[in-house]
Parts: C-alpha cells; sequence; structure tokens
C-alpha cells in the first residue's frame, strides 16, 4: 500500500498542526481554573446524589418502619432522621450561609444518643425539617461561586487555615458527604 502525504498537516516540535491551525495551549492558570472546576463539579454531584438518595430513602419509609432500630441495640431511624436533619442544619452557619434553622434539634440528635431518654418530634415533623433543611441547602450550595469553595470555613481559624488550607468549605461538603453516606447505609435496612 502507498503512503498517502497530506500537505496540510505539519509536525513540528512535537505538536501537529492540523489543517494549518496551530493546537491551542491552555496557561497553567485556566488548567488550573479548570481542575478546580471538575474538581468541585465530582465533590458536588456526589453530594447531591447522596443527598437525593436519603431523601428518597426518608419518602419511602413508613413511620413504623423509622421507628425500629437499623440493628438491635442500634439508632432508630427516627433518630438518624433528626439527626440528619440537625447535621445539614449546622452546615449553614459552617459555611457562611445563613442562620440555622432547627438549632434546637441538637439536644436530642446530636449531642445526647438515641436511648437518652430525651423526647423526639413527631416523625411527620422532622420529615418537614429534613425537607426544609435539604431544599434551602441545596440553593445556597448551587449559588456558591467556585473560588469560595476553597475558603476557610467557619469552623477553623484564619491561623489555622493558613497552616491547613485543606479546611476549606469544600471539605466539608466531602465530610459531610461520607457521613450522610454512612447513615444511609445504616438506614437501607429498615426498608422492607
Amino acid at each position: 500500500m502507498p503512503l498517502k502525504v497530506y500537505k496540510s498537516v505539519l509536525l513540528l516540535s512535537e505538536r501537529t498542526w492540523i489543517f494549518g491551525l496551530k493546537p491551542s495551549t491552555p496557561s497553567m492558570e485556566n488548567t488550573q481554573h479548570d481542575t478546580r472546576a471538575i474538581f468541585i463539579k465530582m465533590v458536588l454531584s456526589n453530594w447531591q446524589t447522596q443527598n437525593s438518595r436519603l431523601t428518597a430513602l426518608f419518602d419511602k419509609l413508613t413511620d413504623e418502619e423509622l421507628s425500629a432500630e437499623t440493628a438491635p441495640g442500634r439508632n432508630t431511624g427516627v433518630y438518624l432522621l433528626g439527626h440528619m436533619a440537625a447535621v445539614h442544619d449546622a452546615m449553614f452557619t459552617i459555611l457562611g450561609f445563613r442562620e440555622r434553622l432547627y438549632p434546637q434539634l441538637d439536644e436530642v440528635f446530636v449531642d445526647n444518643p438515641d436511648k437518652s431518654g430525651l423526647p423526639k418530634p413527631l416523625i411527620g415533623d422532622l420529615r418537614i425539617c429534613w425537607k426544609q433543611v435539604s431544599a434551602i441547602l441545596d440553593e445556597h450550595i448551587n449559588a456558591t461561586q467556585p473560588d469560595e469553595w476553597f475558603k476557610r470555613h467557619n469552623s477553623v481559624s484564619d491561623e489555622d487555615f493558613a497552616k491547613e488550607p485543606h479546611r476549606n468549605k469544600l471539605n466539608i461538603i466531602i465530610n459531610r458527604t461520607n457521613h450522610l453516606s454512612t447513615h444511609l447505609g445504616q438506614l437501607t435496612y429498615l426498608s422492607k
């Protein structure tokens, strides 16, 4: 077979010019910006996926199913519903979005274990808390500009952040996604 040569393609210093057009060379700044944008998208996409799965499971489980323990001697679904609402509610202030909606949930669902004997809100009220917190949190997350994700969150001092810049807002999303996934796994045992 004869070799065909195309005059419109030139090889020059390991760069290919196709049809007389020089390939674009991204600047380091653009490459870094693109990498950050991809990383943010990966983290937020995972957050939204896990959050949607948890919401769907809460919607699917009956009040009776939520009242059961996820395993013998473990947390009930009601406790985990309240716990997740409280933890996500705390994200508002940690991320600097707004004041919390339900700080009163902490005493029952964060500061104390499930079997503390403290009275719990009605399951229907906890479902409403979860939906409201999730909806408003999603609005704030979606409105956050890319560069904001790499800034200090409100649970770390300026001095500590200067030494440990990985303690940023995006890291809170990663941490809370892992937390959410753990409890999602526990709650799946309640599904019949």
